[in-house]
């Protein structure tokens, strides 16, 4: 699928053939896949989970399993050397750890688990260095805190001292771009390098990685699923499934003119703007929904015609935390208590879903928590009303407490961490059952069999264990257990996030169906505006912790008022090649752009939330009026 002359290609892959031997055989991850990367060029390799993206990547670096299989060549050329193999060289000889590093850098998908915990950020980016240079301590720490500064961060010596922890998803990834570039490196393998970050923070980091690419003549192979990111970065495209090639060729033609079904399956996954009302996505393979199963073993939820439309009221919740730092600092420093949540108010209707959307750090997930019981407010309320009377959530107690927890129920992020891996499949499903005493050890078991198969899984794979499933797989278990109980309120934290998009055509569906066959509520929180878009009958828009815009999906989508959540809506990357990014824009963080927002959404300027008609509301100064704010 390669054009072009060897000589002149940065990275070249011939036939390339990985496998791994398991239980029962061998799997073929890999099957004479042939792709290049041109000097100072970007090619991505599109395909969703399990297609061989990430095996690919590992190869070129050297840091495949001792259990791979490999045939093919990999040609690296060096600025000071000619084209070499690097499949032939020692896994873990001294030819393939001069170049890993030095002359081939590589962002990992999960910044955290691929830093060390016990080390600061400034000893893990400097530590290329030590390996590769003869360089000083201090010219060491010289060159790492500018490079710091050169990925975006406004106090590099603090950074540099800092420990992965401390760091929010999106300066983990840019610290994670730092270690893989203080080499000077010629070649950049980016493996999902914006996968879960916000969208303001992806395209800080989109606008990065192309300023870099573009001023250091480095080329880059983007391991990626969103093809709105390819269409924004890419020269070339090559898309694979299964381990195979299945298209490629410069970026026009490719979402000009897609050839390939899977290709042209992958483009309808993705939810964008211009969906019809009542359209569907369609996944490469949807999940079937046995709805007869489904109501044998989930009580649909029961709505009273006289029950208050309102299911839960939010007011006035106000959370504050100490900066860890300076609670940890010596010599009598005042700890600092800074608002993660600063009076945030809202209603979820019976029966619809609404959307939390907002960046890193805006306060969406403490919000989730502190309806969860997860975290205790400064101050506020928070009442649910199933339509058997009023309940504090925040001081329920005893009983009350236990009928509540059974109401309010939480799809989490990240599937992976919140299924206990020692335990199997049954037993996270039958927990909740147990630990409220429903039913019987046989009753149990049958409940969990149905839900499984009512979401299109196996009875079988009850006695399997978490880690044995692929991603939306999982999801999907976290969903089911979360409906175990038959809850009324269901905060969906993030659920698709870390998906790619036909799975997570998959999981929207699902949770769509779901609403519409057993009466579910959602409060669905997420950064993905098509996402929101997709899911949600009413969007609330979330900065610095308060709620600056809510209104019903359609008038905040098509009709945004808030300069913020413009700015949000201009980040979202299209696949579509005649709808860029503006990076000169959209690369800024918002504490700057936020210096430009029009003198009526000021901080300063004592805002309160104003009423626009239609229930859409937006906070701003109070002696503004609607013409100027959507002017």
């Amino acid at each position: 699928m390669s054009t072009g002359r060897t000589d002149r290609d940065l990275l070249r892959i011939e036939e390339l053939n990985v496998s791994f031997s398991v239980q029962g055989g061998m799997i073929e991850a890999l099957r004479g896949v042939s792709l290049r990367v041109l000097p100072g060029k970007v090619t991505a390799l599109v395909g969703e989970s399990g297609s061989g993206k990430s095996v690919l990547g590992q190869m070129v670096m050297g840091l495949q399993p001792v259990s791979a299989k490999s045939s093919g060549r990999i040609l690296f050329s060096t600025p000071d050397a000619a084209p070499r193999d690097l499949l032939a060289m020692p896994r873990d000889g001294r030819a393939i750890r001069a170049i890993r590093g030095r002359h081939i850098g590589m962002i990992f998908q999960e910044p955290m688990t691929s830093f060390s915990a016990l080390h600061t950020i400034g000893d893990q980016v400097a530590e290329a260095l030590q390996v590769h240079t003869v360089k000083s301590s201090a010219e060491r720490r010289a060159v790492t805190e500018e490079m710091l500064g050169l990925v975006g961060f406004d106090d590099p010596a603090r950074i540099y001292r800092m420990y992965p922890f401390e760091l929010s998803g999106g300066m983990r990834q840019r610290a994670m771009i730092a270690m893989a570039l203080i080499c000077g490196p010629s070649l950049l393998i980016a493996d999902e390098p914006t996968t879960a970050l916000d969208v303001t923070i992806q395209a800080q980091i989109l606008t990065l990685l192309r300023d870099l690419q573009l001023r250091r003549d480095m080329g880059m192979l983007l391991i990626t699923h969103d093809l709105g990111v390819v269409a924004n970065v890419a020269d070339e495209v090559v898309v694979i499934y299964r381990g195979k090639i299945m298209e490629a060729g410069p970026v026009e033609a490719i979402f000009d003119n897609p050839q390939h079904a899977y290709l042209k399956g992958l483009m309808t996954a993705i939810p964008h703007f211009d969906m019809t009302p009542g359209e569907r996505l369609r996944p490469l393979r949807d999940i079937p929904l046995d709805r007869a199963r489904l109501h044998g073993a989930i009580t649909p939820v029961a709505r009273p015609a006289d029950a208050n439309p309102v299911l839960l009221s939010v007011r006035g919740l106000r959370k504050t935390f100490a900066v860890k730092q300076e609670q940890w600092a010596l010599r009598g420093k005042a700890v600092v208590a800074r608002p993660a949540v600063d009076d945030v108010s809202f209603d979820i209707l019976r029966g619809e879903c609404l959307g939390l959307v907002g960046e890193s750090g805006s306060g969406k997930t403490t919000v989730g928590k502190i309806l969860m019981r997860g975290l205790v407010p400064d101050t506020g309320t928070v009442t649910y009303d199933d339509g058997t009377g009023p309940v504090d959530v925040l001081r329920a107690k005893g009983e009350v407490l236990q009928r509540l927890r059974k109401r309010i129920q939480m799809v989490f992020q990240d599937p992976v961490s919140s299924l206990s891996p020692r335990m199997t499949v049954g037993n996270i499903l039958s927990e909740p059952l147990d630990i409220h005493s429903i039913g019987t050890p046989e009753s149990r078991r049958d409940a969990t069999a149905a839900l499984l198969e009512a979401i299109g899984m196996d009875r079988s794979v009850r006695n399997r264990y978490p880690h044995s499933f692929s991603g939306g797989q999982r999801q999907r278990i976290g969903i089911a257990r979360a409906l175990t109980l038959s809850p009324g309120l269901i905060i969906c934290d993030e659920p698709v996030s870390a998906l790619d998009v036909s799975v997570q055509a998959q999981i929207l569906n699902l949770l769509k169906d779901l609403q519409r066959d057993l009466g579910l509520t959602y409060l669905f929180i997420s950064h993905n505006l098509a996402v929101v878009d997709y899911m949600a009958d009413r969007v609330a828009v979330m900065w610095a912790g308060r709620i600056v815009e809510i209104a019903p999906r359609e008038v905040l989508m098509r009709a945004p008022v808030h300069p913020y959540t413009r700015a949000l809506l201009a980040a979202v990357p299209y696949p579509d090649l005649a709808r860029p990014l503006d990076f000169g824009t959209v690369g800024q963080s918002t504490a700057e752009a936020s210096a430009a927002w029009p003198q009526a959404f000021q901080p300063d300027t004592g805002l309160t939330p104003l009423d626009l008609g239609s229930g859409h509301h937006v906070l701003a100064n109070p002696a503004a009026d609607a013409a100027e704010l959507r002017a």
